[in-house]
């Protein structure tokens, strides 16, 4: 799946299949400018900011249990978001510092260190990345991605996917070439 958010004219958390295809809103309500998003990829939960509404809230890839970690000043000027183990962590943009705070209650919020410019946060640990089965796209006898000429994604799960062309090129009837 990919979550990504949006805040045009109607602001909300969306998730899709990695091709586009069923693209479901999981938050759509009491939400303003949702901007920095991360996944806790074991539970099942999507965190995100709120810069207009200055909080940090939670819901479950279906867009239940929802209920926010923190609101107001303390987290002012957010920008990116990381999950793992207990804690968030973020950047806040307007001292650029990295603050920590736990995720079951928001509290516990301590500012770890400061530089010179930043707007994104990731971690980067073994624990953090899911072992991958084998999947539709994997790379066939010829060389080709799923059997796709130019770009395969997965779709609705690993077992299937949905080949695709680089700009300018057209999908074939047979579905894996470009023309």
């Amino acid at each position: 799946k990919l979550f990504f958010t949006d805040y045009g004219n109607a602001a909300k958390v969306e998730r899709c299949d990695m091709d586009g295809m069923n693209r479901t809103w999981i938050v759509d309500s009491k939400i303003e400018q949702p901007t920095a998003l991360a996944l806790d990829l074991i539970n099942k939960y999507v965190y995100w900011v709120d810069i207009y509404l200055d909080s940090v809230e939670v819901v479950d890839y279906q867009g239940r249990k929802r209920h926010t970690i923190i609101k107001g000043r303390q987290v002012r000027h957010l920008c990116g978001l990381a999950v793992f183990e207990n804690y968030l962590y973020t950047v806040n943009s307007d001292n650029l510092s990295i603050l920590r705070l736990n995720r079951y209650n928001g509290s516990d919020v301590q500012s770890l260190a400061r530089f010179d410019n930043g707007k994104e946060i990731h971690v980067f640990q073994k624990r953090t990345q899911t072992a991958v089965r084998s999947h539709a796209c994997e790379v066939d006898p010829y060389g080709m991605p799923g059997g796709c000429l130019h770009i395969c994604l997965l779709s609705s799960n690993y077992k299937a996917r949905t080949c695709r062309c680089r700009t300018g090129f057209i999908l074939g009837s047979d579905g894996r070439s470009c023309k």
